[in-house]
């Protein structure tokens, strides 16, 4: 998988993985090391998460089914909720301190390479 935010010309992941079944998007990244720069996890279908039982922040980024920015959270701590995002088609996990690095705001258009 890779994300790109085609509004700042700017890569946002060059590596990551794509949760699209029940199992994949309710495990997420617990239990795993933290997201490294350019890593990145795309759950499909999603309109809220949580880091509940992680050790680290991530950035999230809640795209609409056009690919474009319609919530962010930076730096989400662990054992915190999101809130319900309905207009959320995907959501795309990142290391914590992207959406800053790559100016990301609301609007953006991301594109998703998900082969």
């Amino acid at each position: 998988m890779r994300a790109v935010n085609l509004t700042r010309h700017a890569v946002l992941a060059v590596e990551g993985r794509v949760a699209n079944t029940a199992w994949s998007r309710l495990r997420g990244l617990l239990g795993r090391p933290p997201l490294k720069p350019g890593e990145g996890l795309v759950l499909r279908g999603e309109k809220a998460i949580h880091t509940i039982g992680m050790g680290f922040a991530i950035d999230v980024l809640f795209l609409d089914r056009a690919g474009r920015v319609v919530h962010l959270i930076p730096a989400m701590v662990p054992f915190r909720a999101s809130p319900w995002v309905p207009r959320a088609a995907d959501v795309l996990e990142l290391p914590s301190g992207t959406i800053a690095q790559t100016g990301t705001a609301l609007g953006d258009q991301i594109e998703l390479f998900l082969a």
